[in-house]
């Protein structure tokens, strides 16, 4: 007993000794370093007399405090970053000159942030949306923002549309209701009358809105780039940021959950990971399409409602990020940093898609509000590794102090300096691509195929993808009070897929069209011609994109997940601890979850320190659950409500799940005990993914093999468990 009190007392201290030390032998000063000796009273006249203007402690302190808040960002305002950085694993000279991608022995730093798109800043982690992920490279050339999405597409063509957009899916003016949500009829009323957000839509409402992981999710760079090399050679590029986890996703019911328990899941789980050395990572990949081949496709690659399908052009993996260390604090870092568009070094350079052309000078107006003026580049998290020299100065919060009295160019009394560097001397110079047109607002009738892309990624889904898409989308639609949103949405779904619309409008109580009609795009001018702003709809002769479904995504490692053993006193040590040993040795993390905290004894009298107790954690945390045997902790787990709830939480939201043999009985008491398996053959463990045996090494090799799938789907059918 002494040394299990000595055990957590020396837990508490080291938990506490990185505090400490971080404020060990400081003085407590105002902001020009003047120690203060007391900041807990006000100056005063007499004891309780009034206080006194000359505290200019209090005043300070106050007035600091009244303006630590600076304007949330209008989208992406929740999210969470981490330094790290970027290596190319080979020399792309032939594609571009910029320097992080031709040089692979250098090492660039980065930070990265990730967000989601609709809620506020104190909004879940869980919502179904999409979610940012920025990325800021530190070159030696100066900073490359590489700013995209969890999704490679998105819901507008033009940054005309983009406040529209905003407005419509973010909660409703008259009664800011509902938060960090688009169920709801300002956002569906936008969409049933864009038709060029179909395919956006169809992402949105898939499991890619609502990942596992910031560790687990794609990025993409959505846009159509340009590289261009030394020669003023230019191709077309399209960004791909592939996780090497995987890509996975959480069931919406378990999303759901998580919010109410932790709306700050997966904040938390990249921190954790960083903190344990786990360090995410991703790699760079490039699709390439060269200049000659802009219009061999059947789509535009300026539509940024389109993607390239990896079948036309395979991704070609050029380099490799990884997060290494989270941030010192988060409103200097996460909070200030200010990610452009249009930051790009030599060798990058845009394309005409009119959604980047806009978002150029977005980006600037925001961050101009946002961090007080011109001078947000100054900001530490946001400062350049190389050198800055130009002719700006003053603004607001100016912190350069330069000297000398010119600001001008051209001069002769600094001797010409700041030099242009012009194109020797590693100088940007833009693409010169050759432009002959007329003025005009329109769009290209290559704009116009708003479905065939939809219905391709829809028919790339899995079967369990597809039920959660539709589900989604009736959970959505359902929310929507307008009857006429709904019929429009309804005749919007039977162009993409017939049982879909189907499926939806039996959930909603309602008819589909009975006849196909197309939409017109809702941005023709008030006097054209609808008939040339009519929405193509058309089949591509790609049917399915294997990349596009998640079923197929990488699943040879279960590193870094998280698996819940369940026990109680009496367990059986050995077991618990030979599982456990197995877990951690492929990179997961295992926690022992008992009814109460402390430690737990096993059968053989070792004490087994208790991570969580059923009281402050949820099955929702986890991707596996493993019941050890022993009699009284068999009988103690089979006894306890929450214990039970928890197995069936877990089997309902499709997780691997493991028990000993005579750990059965627990498994027994759950709403699922008619699914478990007669005999543990592999088949039986592949589709159903509950393990029973007596050897603990072969139930922990079968076991791992079953996180490794990450979820066994098609438990949902039947959809017979309550939890």
């Amino acid at each position: 007993m002494p040394d299990k009190k000595k055990q957590q007392e020396n837990k508490k201290t080291d938990s506490l000794k990185q505090h400490i030390e971080d404020s060990q032998g400081q003085f407590l000063t105002t902001n020009q370093g003047v120690r203060v000796n007391d900041d807990q009273n006000s100056l005063k006249a007499g004891e309780r007399g009034p206080s006194l203007l000359e505290d200019f402690i209090l005043r300070e302190k106050i007035t600091h405090f009244d303006h630590e808040r600076i304007p949330e960002r209008v989208v992406h305002a929740r999210g969470s970053a981490a330094h790290g950085v970027f290596r190319a694993t080979e020399d792309l000279s032939d594609l571009t000159k910029a320097n992080f991608l031709t040089d692979p022995s250098a090492e660039t730093p980065v930070f990265v942030r990730f967000s989601t798109v609709a809620g506020s800043r104190g909004s879940t982690d869980l919502a179904r949306d999409v979610r940012g992920f920025a990325v800021k490279f530190y070159t030696r050339e100066g900073n490359f923002d590489l700013v995209g999405n969890n999704m490679p597409v998105f819901f507008i063509q033009d940054a005309m549309k983009f406040p529209d957009l905003v407005h419509a899916v973010k909660p409703e003016p008259h009664n800011e209701i509902p938060q960090a949500a688009s169920a709801h009829d300002t956002f569906w009323d936008f969409i049933s009358n864009t038709p060029e957000s179909a395919h956006m839509v169809m992402w949105l409402m898939s499991d890619r809105a609502i990942p596992r992981s910031y560790r687990m999710m794609e990025g993409f760079g959505v846009h159509t780039f340009r590289l261009v090399n030394a020669e003023g050679r230019s191709s077309f590029v399209k960004f791909h940021w592939k996780p090497l986890l995987g890509v996975h996703s959480v069931a919406w019911d378990e999303a759901q959950n998580i919010s109410g328990k932790d709306p700050d899941f997966h904040r938390r789980d990249l921190w954790e990971a960083i903190e344990n050395g786990d360090f995410p990572q991703w790699q760079l990949g490039l699709q390439i399409v060269p200049e000659e081949d802009e219009h061999k496709f059947e789509f535009d690659l300026l539509d940024p409602t389109k993607l390239i399908p990896e079948e036309l052009v395979p991704v070609r993996i050029v380099g490799t990020l990884t997060l290494n260390r989270n941030p010192d604090n988060f409103f200097a870092e996460t909070e200030q940093v200010a990610f452009h568009i249009g930051h790009v070094v030599p060798g990058i350079d845009f394309s005409n898609d009119p959604l980047l052309q806009g978002r150029l000078f977005s980006y600037t107006d925001t961050q101009l509000l946002r961090l007080g003026g011109p001078n947000f580049h100054e900001i530490p998290i946001n400062r350049p590794l190389a050198e800055v020299h130009n002719n700006q100065r003053d603004g607001l919060m100016r912190q350069t102090i330069n000297r000398g009295k010119t600001a001008h160019s051209p001069n002769t009394m600094a001797s010409g300096c700041p030099f242009q560097a012009g194109t020797m001397k590693g100088g940007f110079t833009s693409f010169p691509e050759k432009i002959d047109a007329q003025k005009i607002r329109e769009r290209s009738k290559s704009f116009f195929d708003h479905f065939s892309q939809a219905k391709l990624f829809f028919n790339s889904q899995s079967e369990p993808e597809k039920n959660h898409l539709t589900d989604a989308l009736c959970f959505e639609l359902g929310k929507v009070e307008t009857i006429a949103v709904r019929e429009r949405m309804l005749n919007f779904l039977l162009q993409i897929d017939e049982s879909l619309a189907a499926a939806v409008a039996y959930k909603l109580g309602m008819h589909i069209p009975k006849e196909l009609t197309t939409q017109l795009n809702q941005t023709m001018p008030a006097d054209a011609d609808p008939e040339k702003y009519r929405s193509i709809v058309k089949e591509g002769s790609l049917t399915k994109s294997k990349a596009l479904s998640m079923a197929n995504t990488v699943k040879d490692s279960i590193a870094t997940r998280k698996i819940a053993i369940l026990a109680a006193d009496g367990v059986n040590a050995d077991n618990l601890l030979a599982v456990k040993d197995a877990i951690a040795a492929e990179g997961a993390l295992c926690d022992v979850i008992a009814p109460r905290l402390g430690f737990i004894s096993g059968e053989n009298d070792t004490d087994i320190p208790v991570d969580k107790s059923l009281l402050t954690t949820a099955s929702v945390f986890y991707d596996a659950v493993y019941v050890p045997g022993g009699t009284n902790s068999v009988a103690t787990l089979e006894a306890d409500a929450d214990a039970i709830h928890f197995l069936n939480e877990a089997f309902k939201h499709c997780k691997a799940i493991a028990a000993d043999d005579d750990a059965l009985q627990v498994l027994e008491a759950t709403y699922f005990a008619r699914k478990l398996p007669e005999d543990n053959d592999d088949d039986t463990v592949s589709a159903e993914g509950i393990i029973i045996g007596i050897d603990p090494e072969e139930l922990g090799r079968q076991f791992i093999d079953a996180i490794r799938q990450h979820r066994f789907w098609d438990r949902e059918v039947p959809r017979k468990v309550p939890a």
